[in-house]
């Protein structure tokens, strides 16, 4: 977002000729910041309220005033908002059309305020409306994979570390694994917004405001929490940028995982499950393929998002204190992850609602060697300490793969030979047959 150092506003007054066209076109944000249209109105809006109860605007220059501002509004809405090559950024736009509506009253509006403080509002404002729409359909998401875990809670597959085999585990274990760490996710997004609803309109350009400016109307208006204590901190503090981004990096995570985990269960070597035809695509060449596209692209967008936080770190990382026109490249950078998140978190809720799975390829990995740790459990509760149950059962499988079987068709006396100590009363069918369905799913 522009500040007002190169508007041409203020260029008439402090400076001599026109600004050098690249410089023009470098400073420029009207085509990333518009998105702000509304918001930026509505700050008008309440600011104006602000300045008629300051005596500074009278009840008719106020109604002027408010009457332009919601044409303006009307304009964006509809898409026939005109925008012209002088219009730097969304407040200079709005406020060169306020004047076209109601003549030089407008030049009122900006009493007292900056477009530091303004933009900073403007931003809040967005984010807080964007933090309801990501968190609304995180939540959906939150539930598909929990609704889903509740109806397939009887289906059995392997569990891997290192992607190798490792325990049983339930298909629904595997669902709420995701659902726990994406209910952290939402956590934080609450936790954000937190402070996000913090009113820093009426700091000025850094020193506050000289005017008899009601901050408490500016919040009630706006509908924020509370009002910012320091004019230099809140006009340019974006912790709750990096806030965003931080926890936007954490959520493409979890997703990142979660998309990689079934696009592995997705492979004929797995076989464990089908995308619907709606998430993916196939081949310009193969016509056998079907490509978990839809999960692929949530993988990659992690990157995407990933970038955006280190630059705006970058941005931050040696700016003197208050506003400096650096603070311009926040807005594309959470324009874009808000864009990103709502993308991939309804195509990801698309995925898990939609995908069908196989319960028989599940069933059919679960070799016996996955039970390799509740043989040494079973040891144990037979009294034997547990780093030695869990020799006994390393040369159960070293035995049996010695013998070229797998571990289930050890005799009992095979079993019996490990173990100086008479603890096995069981052969292994009898024991996995025993222990294998009521594994509890921790």
């Amino acid at each position: 977002m522009s500040t007002f150092e190169h508007c041409d506003c203020c260029q008439e007054g402090r400076f001599v000729g026109s600004t050098d066209p690249i410089m023009e076109m470098l400073s420029a944000s009207i085509t990333v910041d518009q998105r702000l249209s509304e918001v930026d109105i509505q700050g008008s809006m309440a600011y104006a309220k602000a300045l008629e109860k300051a005596g500074i605007l009278s009840k008719t220059e106020l109604e002027k005033i408010l009457s332009g501002l919601e044409k303006i509004s009307e304009e964006w809405s509809k898409g026939v908002f005109g925008v012209i090559q002088t219009d730097e950024d969304i407040h200079t736009a709005n406020e060169r059309r306020l004047k076209e509506l109601i003549g030089d009253v407008a030049g009122k509006l900006h009493t007292g305020r900056s477009r530091n403080d303004q933009v900073v509002t403007d931003l809040k404002l967005f984010m807080k409306n964007s933090l309801s729409i990501i968190s609304t359909h995180l939540l959906q998401l939150i539930k598909t994979l929990v609704e889903r875990a509740a109806i397939e809670i009887d289906v059995i597959l392997p569990g891997y570390t290192h992607l190798q085999k490792a325990q049983p585990i339930r298909w629904s274990q595997f669902l709420l694994s995701h659902a726990v760490a994406l209910t952290r996710d939402s956590e934080r997004l609450g936790e954000i917004k937190k402070r996000i609803n913090v009113l820093p309109l009426g700091s000025g350009a850094l020193a506050g405001n000289p005017l008899e400016i009601d901050r408490e109307l500016l919040r009630s208006e706006l509908d924020f929490a509370s009002i910012s204590l320091n004019s230099m901190d809140a006009v340019s503090e974006r912790d709750f940028v990096v806030e965003f981004l931080s926890a936007a990096t954490l959520l493409m995570i979890h997703l990142s995982k979660m998309a990689e985990d079934l696009i592995i269960y997705s492979t004929s070597e797995f076989g464990f499950l089908t995308l619907s035809d709606a998430y993916s695509t196939g081949s310009s060449l193969m016509p056998q393929k079907k490509n978990p596209d839809s999960l692929e692209l949530i993988r990659s967008k992690a990157g995407r998002v990933f970038g955006r936080l280190a630059a705006i770190l970058m941005v931050l990382k040696g700016l003197p204190s208050t506003y400096n026109k650096d603070l311009q490249e926040d807005k594309e950078a959470v324009f874009d992850v808000v864009d990103t998140l709502n993308a991939v978190l309804q195509v990801a809720t698309g995925v898990i609602s939609t995908l069908q799975i196989n319960k028989e390829n599940m069933e059919k990995a679960l070799s016996p060697e996955i039970l390799s740790s509740d043989l040494a459990l079973y040891l144990v509760h037979k009294g034997m300490p547990f780093r030695q149950a869990h020799i006994a059962a390393g040369k159960a499988v070293h035995l049996a793969e010695t013998k070229g079987i797998t571990i289930n068709n050890l005799s009992l006396e095979d079993l019996k030979s490990i173990s100086k100590i008479p603890l096995f009363k069981l052969s292994f069918p009898s024991f996995s047959t025993q222990f294998l369905p009521d594994r509890p799913c921790d």
